[in-house]
C-alpha cells in the first residue's frame, strides 16, 4: 500500500479515528485528579558496637570498624523484610495506629555507606509518617541485634543521628502527565484500529485500483463534478 493510498484513508474516515480520542479526552478532563502530595522521612543511624579494650588503638581498631559496616550491611536489609514491618506495626498498634505490615514495608528503602545506615520512609500522610519513622527507630535501636544470632547479648549497635522530619514531595511533572498521556495514546491507536476496519468493511468503489485488485480491467472512469473540465 502506497503512502498516498494510506493518507487518503486517513483523511476519509478522521472522524472515526477522533471519536476514541475525544471520548477518553472528555472522561480525563471531567474525573482527573492532580496526585497527591507525598512526605518523606530520612533517619540515619550510626553502627557499630563497643570495642574490646584490649584491642590496640593502632590497627586491631581496624576491625571494629569493619565490623560496623557489616553491621549497617546487616541492619539496612532486616528493615526491609516482612517480620521486621510487622514489628513495625504491632509498635504502632500499641499507640492505636493500624496500618497494615505489607504497606509499611513498601514504603521502606533502606540504603547503607560504610558504617552509617539510612531508612527512607515514603508516606502520604505526615503525622503517620512522623510515627511510623519512630517506630522504625525504635525497633531497629532496641531489636535490631536480637535478629542476628552472631550479635545476642552485644547491647546496642546503632544510634540514631536524625530527628524525623516528614518533608514533603510534591508530584513530579511525569507523575501529572504520563496516566493521560498513557491513555490519550491507547485512544489513539484504537482510532487508528477503527479507521482500518471500516476501510476493510466499506464496500464501496472508491478507486481504480480497488476495481483492478480483483482483476477487473478498468476501460474508463468519469470524473466525478468537481473534477470536470469548465465547457464539459
Amino acid at each position: 500500500m502506497e503512502l498516498k493510498q494510506i493518507f487518503r484513508i486517513a483523511w476519509r474516515w478522521w472522524w472515526l479515528g477522533l471519536i476514541p480520542v475525544v471520548v477518553v479526552a472528555a472522561y480525563l478532563a471531567l474525573t482527573y485528579q492532580t496526585p497527591t502530595t507525598s512526605y518523606q522521612v530520612i533517619l540515619r543511624f550510626t553502627t557499630g558496637s563497643e570495642p574490646s579494650p584490649e584491642l590496640s588503638p593502632d590497627h586491631d581498631r581496624y576491625y571494629a570498624w569493619l565490623a560496623s559496616e557489616y553491621i549497617a550491611n546487616g541492619l539496612a536489609d532486616l528493615a526491609t523484610t516482612s517480620g521486621f514491618s510487622q514489628a513495625v506495626a504491632e509498635r504502632l498498634a500499641d499507640q492505636q495506629i493500624t496500618l497494615p505490615p505489607q504497606a509499611i514495608q513498601g514504603a521502606l528503602v533502606t540504603d547503607n555507606a560504610q558504617s552509617v545506615l539510612v531508612v527512607y520512609l515514603t508516606w502520604p500522610d505526615p503525622q503517620q509518617a512522623i510515627a511510623i519513622a519512630e517506630a522504625v527507630g525504635t525497633e531497629l535501636l532496641e531489636s535490631g541485634p536480637g535478629y542476628y544470632p552472631q550479635m545476642d547479648n552485644v547491647g546496642s549497635v546503632a544510634r540514631l543521628a536524625d530527628i524525623p522530619i516528614a518533608i514533603p514531595l510534591p508530584p513530579s511533572l511525569r507523575a501529572q502527565i504520563l496516566g493521560p498521556a498513557i491513555r490519550l495514546t491507547i485512544a489513539a491507536a484504537a482510532g487508528i484500529g477503527l479507521i482500518c476496519l471500516a476501510h476493510y468493511l466499506d464496500p464501496r468503489v472508491r478507486e481504480a485500483g480497488d476495481l483492478q485488485a480483483t482483476g477487473l480491467r478498468v476501460l474508463g472512469s468519469i470524473p466525478g463534478p468537481g473534477n470536470r473540465h469548465p465547457g464539459t
